[in-house]
């Protein structure tokens, strides 16, 4: 049965588009209101160029969007005055927007600001008030979250070298009218996700500081020397003449960890090898860099894909108890625990993936995402043009061995963390469906 849509030539001429698809009968609800009814203010960000050194203010990027809330920013502006500043400043009920990106799936990606917060925010991302009478912030984030919500968006989405996704396209999406009492659920929910969210980031900063504690360095500060002097037997015995990788402040971190019981890496953590060969016929999970919660450590998302059609990197298969640990330079700090949900998942060499005997699952993810971990591989990749680190860099890493008693304590820690996140994250869900379920009755009353 062929399906066929009559469009006026008014409505061509009104959204500029020819391709079917947006044209489609939208049969998802009855009553709607467009995006430019509940919108009471609408934002583009600073196009400034943003730097690592913490020279200026904090300024939100999309990297910093996690799950439906934001992190503190990575990148800071200096090249804004404090007047551009103030007026890009969060506030809360503000919901950020990501309107282009190289990839789609990332357009129309939102967040909300649970509370003021002083950062500006990016170029790419526009920011969202609206009007509290018609919906409020809380259930206007669960509805773009939602698959009705989505196909909005991408109803609406430019499609060109970048797909785009600007405030004057989310004022053409269509968003139901929800009752007064589902609203006031939904914020409920969302603030209580948002506890937790942070309550799992509390318990995780527990964890590391009680790791950092245990190994003396939970007050290390990183020298800034400017110059320093190297013998030329160092040189040979390293085989390196690059100065990033002799800087004191590498042998500084290696000292008080030798001060520990330690032992080279490859003693302590089993190193898997990528040798897993996907069937051609069947689905898998798979798991990239984007699906790693990085304040936390865990993996919070995947993609379906069948074997056949599979990236040609994927070649892990994950267990419960491993942690995957990001292998690209740029984004070591990607370090997750596989979840016995996980276990079974498809993974991409994109990671390191290690198991151990001597040291706890949690513990092990803890000194991962450390200084401890972090500092030695950045300087066994220091000085060089790769983008990737060479299974070599992790031989000379150097893990101190922790009591079994400290172990659990921290393990302990980890699961509390890990077990908010996971409440947190089940609380939005259910506000996702309690959005979608509306929008259902209301197709078949």
């Amino acid at each position: 049965m062929i399906i066929h849509s009559i469009i006026q030539k008014s409505q061509l001429e009104e959204a500029n588009r020819l391709d079917a698809e947006y044209f489609v009968a939208n049969q998802f609800f009855k009553k709607y209101y467009l995006g430019s009814e509940i919108v009471d203010f609408v934002q583009y960000g600073t196009s400034k160029y943003l730097n690592e050194d913490k020279l200026g203010y904090p300024t939100l990027r999309l990297n910093e969007f996690e799950n439906y809330f934001i992190k503190e920013p990575e990148k800071f502006c200096d090249l804004i005055t404090e007047g551009v500043f103030r007026n890009l400043e969060l506030k809360e009920g503000d919901i950020l927007i990501c309107r282009t990106n190289g990839n789609p799936k990332l357009v129309g990606k939102s967040a909300i600001v649970m509370e003021d917060k002083p950062y500006a925010y990016a170029s790419y991302l526009f920011r969202v008030r609206t009007k509290s009478e018609k919906i409020n912030s809380a259930t206007l984030l669960t509805y773009l979250h939602s698959s009705y919500g989505r196909a909005e968006i991408e109803k609406n989405m430019m499609i060109s070298n970048q797909t785009n996704f600007s405030p004057a396209r989310f004022r053409l999406i269509r968003i139901p009218m929800f009752d007064g009492e589902l609203q006031r659920e939904i914020t409920l929910s969302t603030q209580d996700a948002y506890k937790l969210s942070n309550n799992a980031i509390k318990f995780y900063q527990q964890a590391e500081d009680l790791l950092l504690e245990e190994l003396g360095i939970s007050d290390f500060e990183i020298p800034q020397d400017l110059t320093y002097v190297v013998s030329f037997s160092e040189f040979e015995n390293a085989n390196r003449i690059d100065s990033d990788y002799f800087q004191p402040k590498y042998e500084l971190l290696i000292s008080k960890i030798k001060n520990q019981v330690a032992n080279n890496l490859l003693e302590v953590f089993q190193n898997i090898s990528p040798d897993f060969k996907p069937k051609s016929d069947e689905t898998y999970k798979y798991v990239e860099l984007a699906n790693i919660n990085s304040s936390i450590g865990t993996i919070d998302g995947f993609s379906e894909v069948l074997g056949g059609e599979a990236p040609s990197r994927a070649k892990r298969i994950l267990k419960t108890g491993d942690v995957i640990t990001s292998s690209v330079e740029g984004s070591l700090e990607k370090v997750a625990l596989v979840d016995s949900e996980q276990d079974g998942f498809l993974a991409s060499t994109g990671f390191f993936q290690f198991r151990s005997s001597q040291v706890l699952p949690e513990v092990l993810l803890v000194l991962a995402r450390s200084i401890v971990f972090q500092m030695q591989i950045q300087k066994e990749t220091a000085g060089t043009i790769l983008t990737a680190v060479p299974k070599e860099a992790i031989r000379n890493i150097k893990v101190p061995i922790l009591s079994r008693s400290i172990q659990q304590k921290i393990a302990d820690l980890v699961r509390k963390s890990h077990e908010a996140r996971k409440k947190s994250k089940q609380l939005l869900e259910e506000a996702k469906s309690k959005v979608e379920e509306m929008i259902e009755n209301g197709r078949k009353n």
